[in-house]
């Protein structure tokens, strides 16, 4: 779902476009392992809320089997991570929802904009057994612009994406790794008892992928510069929250 602060997110997660594999490196970096350890209690009050870590310590959230392999979301580093980010910026039908094409001057902006910020707002790659496919902005929904736009509910947790390589498009890696990445959403953050997103209406292989992917749909919202869909992933299966 796009952030209507453009400091933070000015573009989209619902273009399902990625570089050709040539494109992308073939590992990164071990990260830390996963130290958040199993939720106790849902939506009970965020452990680390009080000392002021906005989501949960997302870095540590560690991996997440599916389908396509160990799923996992590491915060980005621009002296790693922006020729990658920069070079998917300029494809051109990321581009055209994104709205970051040109130097990678204009895609470290962005970045920094959210690293150098309060946490609210956390940038990573998406890598599968290690291997960068997917761009993510994980981000507080009831701290955001968008808030203003939707009923929104407290811990509410926003996912903007940009995944998928050219050989994976149509062949269902989005659905497997939006609900991987709502699945970690929801395990890490107790607080949280909905992961909402928004993708553009018009973009009907995107709400279909995040319908796969056990969003439910709730409304159309006008925001600034288009018309989304309310994509809205319960703790509770049948059980809005």
């Amino acid at each position: 779902m796009p952030s209507t602060d453009s400091s933070a997110t000015s573009g989209t997660e619902d273009t399902l476009e990625l570089p050709l594999l040539d494109e992308i490196p073939q590992r990164l970096p071990d990260e830390p392992p996963d130290a958040a350890g199993p939720v106790a209690c849902p939506c009970a009050p965020g452990p680390h809320d009080r000392c002021g870590d906005l989501l949960d310590h997302l870095a540590a959230w560690g991996p997440l089997d599916t389908p396509a392999g160990a799923f996992q979301l590491v915060p980005a580093r621009v002296e790693r991570d922006l020729p990658l980010i920069a070079r998917w910026m300029n494809d051109p039908s990321v581009a055209a929802f994104w709205e970051l094409a040109g130097p990678d001057e204009t895609t470290e902006k962005h970045l920094r904009a959210q690293l150098d910020g309060d946490g609210r707002s956390v940038p990573c790659l998406g890598t599968v057994d290690g291997v960068p496919v997917s761009y993510w902005e994980v981000y507080r929904a009831d701290l955001d612009p968008l808030a203003r736009y939707y009923p929104v509910r407290p811990h509410d947790t926003g996912l903007h994406l940009l995944v998928g390589r050219v050989a994976d498009r149509g062949r269902g890696l989005g659905t497997a790794l939006l609900r991987a990445a709502a699945d970690l959403v929801l395990a890490r953050r107790p607080s949280c008892c909905r992961v909402v997103a928004g993708p553009d209406l018009r973009n009907t292989p995107s709400v279909a992928a995040f319908l796969g992917a056990g969003f439910r749909f709730s409304a159309e919202v006008d925001l600034p510069g288009k018309r989304a869909a309310l994509m809205i992933r319960d703790r509770r299966p049948g059980r809005p929250a």
